[in-house]
């Protein structure tokens, strides 16, 4: 007997809701459109709509899962209320503000037996799987990340990714770093940072990093959110059998022998995770690319640059 799908709710109906997350959930068939929720958005025809997720969890509109697409800082609360009524959770990227709300989370989960699943999309990317079985049997001798965009194309009017806790430059950073932690075999750590704060912003608009691996592998990572024209998101990795590129995000992947091309499946492979842990019971939370941004934060020098206006 095949079981029912999922009802979901998308929790912050914003430009990754609407362009990811309802395309997805309409082409799985173990979820169904159950609710949105969302103070500013209007909603959708034939689809429940509520201003709250008080307002959702009051009514007779029942959901199995929620997703939540707000943005970090006010996401522990809305997570920790649904897993308290065994409802489960799909977490955007990054999982939360912090590492403790995150930890606070996994508690909750498997006090509730909840499924709670930290998303990384960029993981889904065609090249990525492929990337990490070529690396697992090479000598890796250095790796160069380079993330560039322009970031009044890609959060325009996005005032909370500015703010204390919503990253500024690591936003798009960490998706390369989901990218790294996958595909690299050994774990790796910050040495130094230097972090590019506009005068007028709590969060960075750039930043130069090096890291190492537990090998002595140097890894230097360049973020800037000042980039105009063609955007860069590449990941180079140095080996004893040549190079490795990974381009477009991790879309396209280029090894010594050639390049490599296939569908990117980002959203519809999260869901398709989501549904097999929610099917078995289980959670899946890699906070390691929260853990390097936070060590940035932490260790990294700050230098003031020039004001940030759109």
């Amino acid at each position: 007997m095949t079981a029912a799908p999922s009802r979901i709710a998308i929790v912050g109906v914003g430009k990754i809701a609407v362009d990811q997350h309802l395309p997805a959930i309409a082409a799985n068939p173990d979820f169904t459109l159950a609710a949105t929720v969302s103070p500013n958005h209007p909603g959708f025809a034939e689809t429940p709509h509520f201003k709250t997720l008080d307002a959702l969890f009051a009514s007779d509109v029942a959901v199995d899962a929620v997703a939540l697409c707000t943005p970090p800082q006010v996401r522990y609360d809305l997570a920790a209320q649904s897993l308290a009524r065994g409802t489960h959770v799909f977490l955007e990227k990054p999982p939360g503000a912090t590492l403790s709300e995150v930890a606070a989370l996994v508690a909750e989960a498997e006090a509730s037996g909840a499924t709670l699943f930290a998303s990384w999309h960029s993981r889904y990317a065609a090249g990525v799987e492929p990337a990490r079985v070529w690396l697992a049997d090479r000598k890796i001798r250095s790796a160069a990340i380079v993330w560039r965009e322009d970031v009044r194309v890609w959060h325009p009017g996005q005032a909370w990714i500015w703010e204390a806790g919503g990253l500024g430059v690591f936003d798009p950073g960490i998706n390369a770093l989901s990218i790294v932690t996958r595909i690299l075999p050994r774990p790796f750590f910050l040495q130094t940072a230097t972090l590019f704060t506009p005068a007028n912003r709590a969060a960075p608009i750039a930043a130069d990093l090096g890291f190492r691996d537990t090998d002595g592998v140097t890894i230097t990572m360049d973020l800037d959110w000042r980039q105009t024209g063609p955007q860069s998101w590449d990941i180079t990795v140095e080996t004893d059998a040549g190079t490795l590129a990974l381009a477009k995000g991790g879309a396209v992947l280029t090894l010594p022998d050639g390049e490599q091309h296939a569908q990117d499946e980002e959203y519809p492979g999260l869901y398709a995770r989501f549904a097999t842990l929610v099917r078995e019971r289980r959670s899946d939370v890699d906070v390691r690319p929260l853990q390097l941004v936070a060590d940035a934060f932490l260790r990294g020098h700050r230098q003031s640059v020039e004001t940030f206006d759109e």
